[in-house]
C-alpha cells in the first residue's frame, strides 16, 4: 500500500499545499502589514520593527521548512523510482 509512488505523490501534494500557503501567506503580510503589525504589537508588546524582521523571519523559515520536508525527498523519491 505504501508504495514510492504514493508517497512520493503524497510529498508532491504536500509541496503544492505549503507552496500555496507560504504565497497566501507573503500576501497578506504584503496587504495588510500595517494592520497586522498595529495588531501584534499590542498583542505581544513589541515593536512594529521587530514584527517586520519576525515577519520575514517567518517567512523564510517557512521556505526553508518547505525545501527540507517536502521538495528534497520528494525528488530523492523520484531518483528511486
Amino acid at each position: 500500500m505504501n508504495s514510492i509512488e504514493t508517497i512520493r505523490e503524497f510529498l508532491g501534494w504536500c509541496t503544492l499545499i505549503n507552496i500555496g500557503l507560504l504565497i497566501l501567506s507573503s500576501i497578506l503580510i504584503i496587504a495588510i502589514r500595517r494592520t497586522a503589525s498595529r495588531i501584534h504589537g499590542k498583542m505581544f508588546n513589541l515593536d512594529e520593527k521587530y514584527l517586520s524582521q519576525a515577519y520575514f523571519q517567518y517567512l523564510g523559515q517557512y521556505k526553508i521548512a518547505i525545501i527540507v520536508f517536502n521538495i528534497v525527498p520528494y525528488f530523492a523519491l523520484k531518483i528511486m523510482g
